[in-house]
């Protein structure tokens, strides 16, 4: 989201967001001295409130939601992402306070966007609230655009952002980067949002393990458990989308799913109640086998609520999934049988001799992984 500040010494209400490379900031607009500082400052808090309420419309989809029915969680979304129309009314007409009493909206933008026409009334500033008016549009105009997959300009902020669905146009970006790159190149994170960049990676990391599968006869399930004895590995969250991916599951689905959990817990949400007591079950029956009590204790073991990191699920899923794609290469490479002729070189120097080997290798195993991807193609979705 972008956070909107002010600062003191130039008498300015400025907006700062980031991007993968660093923060940007503007400058909004310039207040005469004497202005009150405690109205300005809540005119930033309501513009940072209004960005975030909006950004959560784009987070959390209707698209992303079990039902649409009445009552359900996507019937309550629906509502806040049309309230963008409705932005601007309650900025240039917000609810005042009148006979001790005043009408606060149901909806998070909505009201947002009334405590910034508020603030604006009380700093009485015509040339302020034309110059936040332009700016709230500014702002909704980027979470439209992040919607339609253009991440370009404002909306380059949402490549920080972990959201309940994938756009299929950042899902096309992103696998046209790993067809240029099939272990990820830094645009993967740099131009695409990273839940859509992450369903692509899905898709790719099954195409990596069918590969090592076939050169090591190993399950593709199994290939990254394997190359964690070659190199340790962040192997448990790729494992567990392969499997998913094995019983069935599209990579859209299987991402997704994970990311979606992960945002619920860091909500402060108890996503799957059974699920979790099955996992405690299990846990116990495994420490019970470890340490040999029939009724261990497990107050002071730490049980994880999900795989990925909640506060960006999405983003460490997709730096995951790249390292079960090296992990496939690592695997590969330990039993595929390379051409003694074409690897051969004429230098001595057993380091360079080094690089030109594991240059061909990555080079034959990321022919093979795209020749694979293609084939499933269709899976991608």
């Amino acid at each position: 989201m972008t956070r909107y500040c002010v600062d003191p010494d130039r008498n300015e209400l400025t907006a700062a967001w980031g991007t993968s490379e660093g923060d940007l900031a503007t400058c909004i607009a310039t207040v005469p001295a004497g202005t009150a500082a405690a109205a300005l400052l809540r005119l930033a808090r309501a513009l940072t409130q209004l960005s975030e309420a909006a950004w959560h419309t784009y987070t959390h989809p209707a698209s992303a939601a079990d039902s649409l029915e009445p009552n359900s969680e996507g019937w309550r979304r629906e509502p806040e992402r049309q309230a963008f129309s409705e932005v601007t009314k309650a900025i240039t007409q917000p609810n005042l306070p009148q006979t001790g009493s005043m009408i606060v909206s149901y909806s998070p933008l909505i009201e947002s966007a009334h405590q910034v026409g508020r603030a604006l009334h009380t700093l009485d500033n015509p040339d302020l609230t034309k110059a936040v008016l332009a700016e709230t549009a500014i702002e909704l105009a980027a979470v439209e655009s992040a919607e339609l997959g253009n991440l370009t300009g404002r909306a380059q902020q949402a490549v920080l952002l972990s959201r309940e669905d994938a756009s299929p146009v950042q899902v096309a970006a992103a696998n046209r980067l790993l067809e240029q790159d099939p272990f990820g190149p830094e645009a993967l994170f740099s131009d695409v949002d990273p839940t859509a960049a992450s369903v692509a990676a899905a898709h790719w990391l099954a195409a990596a393990a069918e590969v090592a599968a076939d050169a090591s006869g190993q399950n593709p399930t199994a290939v990254l458990l394997e190359a964690d004895d070659i190199e340790a590995l962040p192997h448990e969250t790729p494992t567990l989308v392969l499997e998913l991916l094995d019983s069935g599951a599209s990579p859209r689905e299987a991402v997704t799913a994970l990311v979606r959990h992960a945002m619920h817990v860091a909500d402060g949400l108890l996503p799957d109640p059974a699920d979790l007591r099955e996992q405690l079950d299990d846990f116990e029956e495994t420490l019970a086998e470890y340490t040999g009590a029939d009724e261990p204790d497990i107050e002071d073991v730490a049980l994880r609520l999900t795989p990925l990191d909640p506060k960006r699920p999405a983003r460490d899923l997709l730096e995951d999934l790249l390292a079960g794609i090296h992990g496939c290469w690592l695997l590969h490479s330990e039993y595929d049988e390379l051409d003694n002729d074409e690897d051969e070189t004429e230098n001595d120097d057993e380091e360079r001799e080094a690089e030109a080997h594991q240059h061909h290798s990555r080079a034959r195993f990321a022919q093979l992984v795209r020749a694979a991807a293609a084939r499933n193609h269709d899976r991608l979705i």
